[in-house]
């Protein structure tokens, strides 16, 4: 049996769920995709282990703003990111993606 498996992650970005359920969405062209989902679809990103940024949706994260998500980029965890509701997701999957080169 195996004791690993390797993946191509240079980091991951965690977002909390708690979060998107209040939203209800909030995000993508018509405002209701969840910011989990909406990052995955962009190039780079995705939930298995072949994606070269991992985004993984956890349970609260304690923070709770109104209208915006908490997320956690994993090559800077000090510094946690707080993601308005209708947020350019393009523009944020740049700043992550630049932050795991």
């Amino acid at each position: 049996m195996k004791d690993h498996v390797r993946a191509r992650w240079s980091g991951a970005v965690l977002v909390c769920g708690k979060c998107s359920k209040k939203l209800g969405g909030g995000f993508g062209d018509k405002g209701r995709t969840p910011l989990a989902k909406a990052l995955r679809q962009e190039p780079g990103f995705g939930k298995g282990r072949k994606a070269s940024v991992g985004v993984v949706e956890t349970k609260c994260l304690g923070i709770c703003p109104r209208k915006a998500v908490v997320v956690v980029d994993t090559q800077a965890p000090d510094r946690w990111r707080i993601v308005p509701e209708g947020a350019d997701v393009a523009l944020l999957g740049d700043v992550l993606r630049d932050a795991a080169d």
